[in-house]
């Protein structure tokens, strides 16, 4: 039998076997237990384990198998999703360079990215943030992206613009920063916090880049000289 058979069949049952009302009102996560049989559940799977997941409207999307994707590496996105990054950049002020990087190192730029522990969309919410911030719908890129870089923006002010700590609290939650007087000794806070640092460089330098290509076109280009003979109009 197919696995997309097996799929099927599997959200049939659940769906006959909850209550109308209840039907499909959560995620359900399918994966391959260690065993090789293929599990539906309404929990997030084990750390690590990558799953399809189901929602209410019956859209799938992938669940990230590892927490945080290894993001450093030669490909930037630096076209995705620009028109709500440059509105966040406004609103909150800021740099379109560390609001890209933040997004790289959550999600890898995948809108429906959802972790092992709820967290949901590019910025990667976690429901109870989503709320706060007046988010209806997590996977949608403009929402995400203005609560996220609202989010962030708060830890800045409330860190006094220092960005390391500002991070640390995005990923570890501020409470872990207090225990701790500082960033967290979590290993993967501490890379998280070294690999936006290392991403918004990059975005910095490729932004850069584009500028001076830009620049050497519009130089370069035949049209913006005159002719020998010809009057400038």
């Amino acid at each position: 039998m197919r696995l997309a058979t097996v799929l099927k069949l599997g959200l049939t049952v659940l769906s006959l076997s909850a209550s109308p009302e209840h039907a499909l009102a959560n995620p359900i996560y399918v994966f391959k237990d260690k065993g090789g049989a293929i599990r539906f559940t309404t929990k997030p799977p084990p750390s690590g384990v990558p799953a399809e997941v189901f929602t209410a409207k019956g859209i799938p999307y992938s669940i990230l198998g590892p927490r945080r994707p290894k993001v450093i590496g030669r490909r930037l996105y630096t076209e995705q999703h620009s028109t709500p990054i440059a509105q966040a950049s406004e609103t909150t002020g800021l740099p379109e360079d560390l609001i890209r990087s933040v997004i790289h190192a959550e999600s890898a730029f995948q809108s429906s990215a959802v972790s092992p522990k709820g967290a949901r969309g590019l910025m990667q919410l976690m429901p109870a943030l989503a709320h706060e911030y007046g988010v209806k719908n997590s996977f949608d890129p403009a929402q995400n992206i203005l609560a996220g870089t609202r989010y962030l923006a708060s830890l800045l002010s409330n860190y006094r613009g220092d960005l390391k700590l500002a991070l640390a609290a995005y990923n570890a939650g501020p409470g872990a920063v207090e225990q701790y007087g500082g960033v967290p000794p979590y290993e993967e806070t501490r890379q998280y916090i070294e690999t936006v640092m290392a991403l918004r460089t990059r975005y910095a330098a490729a932004r850069n880049n584009t500028k001076a290509a830009g620049l050497f076109s519009k130089k370069a280009s035949p049209s913006s000289h005159v002719r020998h003979g010809q009057k400038n109009p």
